[in-house]
């Protein structure tokens, strides 16, 4: 196994839960998942995307450059929301910024540590 095979794993994962959805839960989490599900989920894949190309981009190498890039590029598409621009979704809500920060903190420590335990080959 490789890295880029963990990752696409790891998308194809995330991929499956978009399409499964929360129709079967009940109203709560329903509401949960379709406000809030994407906005920890789509920076934490990125940040794997990122991990892909450490190899080649030398900066990229440090979890904190992958971080600080994704959580970036996610609050300037929430930003840009506000001012009527589309970007990832179309309804600005400032509490999309603490899930960004959420899925990027949970990606690293995925990267940093989960993964480093578990597989020999992720340095």
């Amino acid at each position: 196994m490789t890295k880029k095979t963990i990752v696409v794993i790891t998308q194809l994962i995330i991929a499956s839960l978009f399409i499964i959805g929360a129709d079967w839960a009940g109203e709560r989490v329903h509401r949960l998942f379709h406000s809030y599900f994407a906005d920890f989920a789509i920076p934490f894949g990125f940040y794997f995307l990122l991990v892909i190309i450490e190899e080649q981009y030398e900066p990229f190498k440090k979890w904190y450059i992958k971080a600080s890039v994704v959580f970036i590029l996610c609050a300037c598409s929430e930003t840009l929301q506000y001012f009527g621009i589309y970007a990832l979704a179309k309804v600005f809500d400032p509490l999309d910024y603490a899930m960004y920060a959420l899925g990027v903190v949970f990606a690293a420590f995925v990267d940093r540590i989960l993964f480093m335990r578990i597989f020999d080959f992720w340095d």
